[in-house]
């Protein structure tokens, strides 16, 4: 986040310096309100592309394997706009190269799912996955899938075979 409000400010910078020859060449015919017009407005026009191609930015740097499965999108008070135009704020994704199938059971895979947000730590949650009863399992606080294919400290929960993430990390792994 330090570092949007850096760039901001980068941009705003170059914003008065572009104002400050242009008046300078002028002879200070320019008005007196286009300093501060042209500094406010290309800070705000950063920031508005910025929000608004975070998500392809990062979408277009991960690796071939990732399948984004869910973008979060919405508006917040301190960006207007954002309610007429949602902005991605996160979105979950996973790996296929990333799966592991287990060797006892190969309908029985294990994977992490991403949660990345904008401005925080990307989340990963261990999910286990029966690719043959549609059924998956958050594999948090001890829990594992085990070599020989058994589920332990935790249960399935049916999601059905036509679930975007079971599908993701049964036909990927």
């Amino acid at each position: 986040m330090a570092i949007d409000w850096i760039t901001m400010a980068a941009v705003g910078i170059l914003a008065f310096c572009i104002v400050f020859a242009a008046n300078h060449l002028s002879k200070r015919r320019l008005p007196k309100w286009l300093m501060p017009a042209a500094i406010g407005g290309s800070m705000i026009a950063y920031s508005v592309w910025n929000e608004y191609s975070w998500f392809e930015r990062v979408r277009a740097d991960l690796p071939a394997s990732v399948v984004i499965l869910a973008e979060v999108q919405g508006g917040a008070p301190w960006r207007p706009w954002s309610y007429a135009f949602p902005v991605t704020s996160r979105f979950i994704a996973l790996d296929r190269a990333a799966v592991l199938r287990s060797a006892a059971s190969p309908d029985l895979v294990a994977t992490d799912v991403l949660l990345v947000t904008r401005w925080g730590q990307t989340v990963r949650v261990p999910v286990a996955f029966d690719c043959k009863a549609g059924a998956r399992a958050d594999l948090v606080e001890g829990a594992e899938l085990v070599p020989d294919g058994t589920l332990r400290g935790a249960t399935w929960m049916a999601v059905g075979l036509d679930d975007e993430m079971l599908k993701a990390a049964c036909n990927g792994g």
